[in-house]
């Protein structure tokens, strides 16, 4: 074990190593909370609340209906929905028959669908309805031999089901039509599943448990294998790193979970699915955080005390002229996660909530916590924190050896919540991992004498002016700060004289932000080869489903 500065800094009661060896798999954690909280509401979608005996049941259900489909234990199977009742039933499900969750980002086009499908051998997908005809277009050229249909309506009773499913389709018209004969509706397949028997297969920690598609926001899309082990040690690792806080949580109150963040993504589906149901608590599912009106009715229908989130959806609630319907006095936990927490925003959020965002860090590849910053603190620090307990994080140089505190290098990470690889490409994964067992992030970092990281930024994105060096979110912090600014994004585009220079696209939030004014703020805050040479101003930003935004796409199509 490494020397690990960052200990000192632990709150008290937080351990240095968490006993990842409680549970031999996730089907085990699933299955010993069903017994343990069984009355209790484990999601709540739409007013509809689905108990832990619940999901247990229609699980097995479940279960049981897929191995009747002659799936065999190790098969993969797609979950292309967005947060419906019907996602966590399918996840718990899958992983109960033996067989691998292909996580699929419900909002993908045909072509990226066709890939991700063919890539994992997934022979089954479960999908919701208004994506069906994204399907229908690359089926045939993909292994899937068996669909199985949601709708939004399906869990929520018959008439409720029947109304919202009648507005989806014939008000708003958000199913665009399909042909796929040989599909089998959710219900119907559960009501197959009735009269069949669920046979327990053996898992072992070993056993692949989810195949992680990267966001390809840097490249090629590659899918992540995280076995049953890497994601149980991380829940337990997110379970004693949020201890602190939780604590204040009153005990005749259960522990709720806000999921505005999209479960097929690897943030949520470890911390809003597997750490809810680890502690016993709700997850309150909101099924599309774009519609900020939407958002902020449904919380203000509940108490609840954990908000991992991403910076644009801080920022974009914070901003809200309807913020103060929702009662924010018992957040206890505000996470940040995905990509960077700006300044700007997180002093907003401390203001409004009194709930200080903390960040961590991590990636698809480490299941995906790596570092946060302490639960305990009361202010924004602008850092990634230190590594979790087990975890274990260096900076190292181009020749992979580590670099002395306050030297810039690329992040490291080991420990039992990283990857065993990427799926089928022993290359990628030889490229990624170093002989003794960490993870290359690809993001350049420093870590100060106290074990705090910093990302300074991805290798890839980072702006080449005259030989010097730019990293973009130093740039977007600076600008992020300046009243007017509502988002913004930097980008290296050619210049023959300096070989690149920066670009920077601002999303207003007051109209009368000029470009003379974010000059001048900029000359004031950045040294002259740090200066945005071309600014645009643009309604919007393009952003992954998570809210991260893509600055490969500003680059692509300027």
């Amino acid at each position: 074990m490494m020397n690990r500065p960052w200990l000192s800094a632990y709150p008290d009661g937080v351990a240095a190593d968490v006993d990842t060896s409680a549970y031999t798999s996730l089907v085990e954690l699933m299955q010993d909370s069903f017994k343990r909280y069984g009355d209790r509401p484990a999601f709540n979608f739409m007013g509809r609340s689905m108990s832990y005996a619940e999901l247990d049941r229609l699980s097995q259900v479940f279960a049981a209906y897929l191995q009747g489909l002659g799936l065999v234990a190790g098969d993969r199977v797609g979950i292309m929905l967005p947060n419906v009742l019907q996602y966590p039933i399918a996840v718990a499900a899958v992983l109960r028959a033996g067989f691998v969750v292909v996580n699929i980002n419900p909002l993908y086009t045909a072509r990226e669908l066709e890939m991700q499908l063919t890539n994992s051998g997934a022979k089954a997908i479960v999908i919701l309805e208004n994506f069906a005809a994204t399907l229908q277009q690359c089926i045939t050229k993909t292994p899937v031999k068996h669909v199985v249909l949601c709708a939004m309506g399906d869990r929520l009773g018959a008439l409720k089901g029947f109304v919202v499913n009648q507005v989806v389709r014939r008000v708003k018209k958000m199913v665009p039509p399909f042909d796929l004969p040989d599909a089998v509706r959710f219900n119907e397949a559960l009501s197959l599943g009735e009269r069949s028997t669920l046979t327990l297969p053996v898992i072992t920690g070993d056993d692949l448990a989810v195949l992680q598609y990267t966001g390809g926001t840097t490249g090629v899309s590659k899918g992540a294998e995280l076995l049953h082990r890497n994601l149980v040690a991380n829940v337990l690792q997110s379970a004693a790193w949020n201890s602190p806080a939780l604590k204040r949580v009153p005990a005749e109150e259960q522990l709720t979970f806000v999921c505005a963040l999209p479960l097929y993504h690897i943030f949520a589906f470890t911390i809003n699915m597997m750490l809810t149901l680890r502690m016993g608590g709700c997850s309150i599912l909101i099924p599309n955080p774009r519609d900020l009106p939407a958002v902020i009715k449904e919380l203000s229908k509940h108490r609840f005390h954990m908000f991992p989130a991403v910076n644009t959806l801080f920022n974009g609630l914070a901003n809200h002229p309807d913020f103060d319907k929702v009662d924010w006095s018992h957040l206890v936990v505000s996470l940040g996660g995905g990509t960077a927490v700006q300044g700007a925003v997180a002093k907003l959020w401390l203001e409004k909530t009194g709930c200080p965002i903390c960040e961590g860090y991590g990636l698809s590849e480490t299941s995906p916590s790596a570092s946060c910053n302490l639960v305990t603190s009361t202010a924004f620090t602008g850092s990634i924190g230190v590594p979790i307990p087990g975890t274990e994080m260096k900076i190292i140089d181009d020749d992979g050896q580590e670099v002395a505190p306050g030297v810039r290098g690329e992040i490291a990470i080991r420990g039992p919540q990283v990857m065993a690889g990427y799926w089928q490409r022993p290359d990628e994964t030889a490229r990624v991992m170093t002989p003794d067992g960490f993870f290359k992030s690809g993001d350049v970092g420093v870590m100060d004498e106290q074990g705090f990281f910093r990302i300074v930024d991805r290798k890839k994105d980072m702006i080449l002016v005259s030989g010097f060096n730019v990293y973009p979110n130093e740039v977007e912090d600076v600008v992020a700060s300046l009243p007017g600014v509502l988002e913004c994004a930097v980008i290296g585009i050619p210049d023959e004289r300096s070989g690149e220079a920066v670009k920077l696209v601002i999303v207003k939030k007051d109209p009368a932000l000029t470009e003379a004014s974010v000059r001048e703020h900029c000359k004031q805050n950045l040294t002259g080869y740090k200066l945005p040479r071309v600014i645009e101003f643009r309604a919007d930003l393009p952003k992954t489903p998570v809210g991260k935004v893509l600055r490969r796409e500003l680059r692509d199509h300027p």
